[in-house]
């Protein structure tokens, strides 16, 4: 499945892609709450044949209102849609969030970008989806809107696990307590960090166990440590996934406290720089150390392989 296309503005929105089913929010993660809304978008588009766009915002709304805050996004944009498309959707438009669109009124939001940009057939949004300048509108408005502007609304009922509602949230808490398991539960699928492979010191290799520097922009950082991984790099149109080990913080006996996300895969001695990593986040093995000297960090590398190995084998 190659790239599906992506609009910054509803006013760019292509006339093919216009009387489309809509789902709403910012889907971070696409988890399985997600993934049931995006299920009920597909239904509804299957009868008339209509096309199925989602509609998300890019940067997502709390970066913009709190530049300030630190890195917390499960999916960047090129994960997202490739998610979205994965569960049927065929456009998808990444409106751009910025002071203009957060400054539009509710009813302008519905009129100008559901019922003009997008003519919207029907949209399909989460029980608690605000949209409009100062968060405006809710679904009940959005309901009276569309009522009047011509497209169906639904809105979907939390969707709950063992009592506990699905949630970009939930899920950020789990990574940061390093609870990856937890976190593939609710996402329905491992947590992935996909990023570009940079120019490293070339430290790994002179110990043993050379390392892929992947670039984490704005992912949320899990807890710091080493992971047992999966990782997948595309090769002549399809993505080949390898085993490895990988450690994700500030390198403490090395001496440079910068975040550093640093992947070793399995007999693997190709070259990596300056292509596009995802790496799956499979189990925690330890916290970040600090050693006393490389003898010590090269043994416990060792080791981490070793128990990283044992886990991806089902061990």
């Amino acid at each position: 499945m190659g790239p599906i296309p992506i609009f910054d503005d509803w006013r760019a929105v292509p006339a093919a892609w216009r009387g489309a089913v809509v789902g709403m929010g910012n889907f971070d993660g696409v988890h399985r709450g997600h993934q049931a809304l995006l299920d009920r978008v597909a239904a509804l588009a299957r009868p008339v044949s209509g096309p199925v766009v989602a509609l998300t915002f890019e940067p997502h709304p709390r970066a913009f209102f709190v530049p300030t805050t630190g890195p917390f996004r499960l999916t960047l944009l090129p994960a997202k849609a490739r998610l979205l498309a994965e569960h049927g959707v065929g456009a998808v438009l990444a409106q751009r969030f910025d002071a203009a669109f957060a400054a539009l009124p509710a009813e302008a939001f519905a009129r100008e970008v559901l019922a003009v940009g997008l003519g919207a057939r029907h949209v399909v949004c989460g029980y608690d989806f605000t949209f409009g300048a100062r968060r405006g509108g809710n679904v009940e408005r959005l309901r009276e809107l569309g009522e009047s502007l011509g497209f169906g609304v639904e809105v979907l009922e939390p969707v709950m696990r063992e009592g506990e509602i699905y949630s970009s949230t939930g899920i950020r808490e789990a990574l940061r307590l390093g609870m990856v398991g937890e976190a593939a539960e609710l996402l329905g699928r491992p947590w992935e960090i996909e990023g570009v492979v940079e120019e490293g010191d070339r430290r790994g290799r002179t110990i043993g166990f050379p390392t892929a520097n992947v670039a984490l922009g704005a992912h949320l950082r899990p807890r710091f440590g080493v992971y047992a991984v999966r990782t997948g790099v595309a090769e002549n149109g399809s993505v080949v996934w390898r085993e490895g080990v990988a450690n994700l913080g500030r390198r403490p006996t090395i001496g440079k406290p910068v975040e550093n996300f640093e992947v070793h895969v399995f007999d693997f001695d190709g070259d990596l720089y300056g292509k596009t990593l995802r790496t799956q986040l499979i189990d925690f093995i330890r916290p970040e150390m600090k050693f006393a000297g490389l003898d010590a960090l090269k043994a416990q590398i060792a080791a981490d392989a070793a128990a990283a190995r044992k886990i991806l084998a089902g061990g």
